[in-house]
């Protein structure tokens, strides 16, 4: 199959020999996203954005990468308008009436002196995102990406059955996709791959953790390391995705 612009990325994520090409596009894309929001093209400074995260905001793990970016101006222009759509909100929120309902649990009543309007908003507010709803479309068009190849390009095919394999976490959204976006005729083929590669490189991981730590018996000081020295991130990354052992990733100055 003719590579076109947007296969490109699913390619170097196979080709980049990393434990889950997944995780390679998700950290590529969230690095990609904190150069958008907080870089030097200042993103967040465009109206149309601004309106967008000042509605939804961050969730606590992207606010804490945002924080170790950097650029502590750009934060702080984004919380400033955020606070006040925030407070905004608030003020609509506590100027209701406070409901006195009685909920039963079981046999237990329960009478709450609060208002369910406003601790409802509280839930809804921690789980919106901005970074969150971003990173989820770009998956989404990327697992559209990789079916549509995987049907028609057999060198991905051969790039994947050579490949690390996926981590668990990927394993199960690759699964649970395949099974939407596959014709039926497909779909126990990718099965099979997908569990085969899993098994295959889940007894390697294990493999390497345990010489790993073999290692640290003083009988085998002197020994070959193979493929060791890593395996504890790696092999905590094939479990459930993300880069344990990498550093926080930082404004370019």
């Amino acid at each position: 199959m003719k590579e076109k612009l947007y296969t490109i990325p699913v390619n170097d994520a196979f080709e980049s020999g990393e434990e889950c090409p997944f995780c390679y596009l998700e950290r590529k894309n969230e690095q990609e996203m904190l150069d958008f929001i907080l870089g030097s093209g200042s993103s967040y400074m465009e109206r149309d954005i601004r309106e967008q995260t000042d509605q939804m905001g961050f969730c606590r793990e992207h606010f804490g990468k945002m924080f170790q970016y950097g650029n502590t101006l750009g934060n702080a222009w984004i919380l400033k308008t955020h606070y006040e759509k925030m407070l905004e909100e608030m003020k609509q929120e506590v100027s209701k009436p406070v409901l006195h309902k009685k909920r039963t649990t079981g046999l237990i009543k329960k009478k709450y002196n609060r208002s369910d309007e406003f601790t409802e908003w509280i839930s809804n507010k921690k789980n919106d995102c901005y970074f969150c709803e971003q990173q989820a479309n770009l998956q989404r068009r990327y697992l559209e990406t990789f079916f549509m190849m995987y049907q028609r390009d057999l060198e991905l095919k051969e790039k994947i059955e050579t490949s690390k394999g996926f981590c668990l976490h990927h394993t199960q959204e690759l699964l649970i996709t395949g099974f939407e976006l596959l014709p039926v005729a497909k779909q126990d083929e990718f099965q099979q791959m997908m569990v085969k590669l899993g098994q295959e490189n889940m007894e390697r991981l294990a493999e390497e953790i345990s010489w790993l730590v073999d290692k640290f018996d003083y009988r085998n000081q002197d020994a070959d390391w193979k493929n060791s020295k890593d395996a504890l991130q790696r092999g905590m990354q094939k479990l459930w995705g993300g880069y344990p052992a990498e550093s926080a990733y930082r404004q370019k100055k």
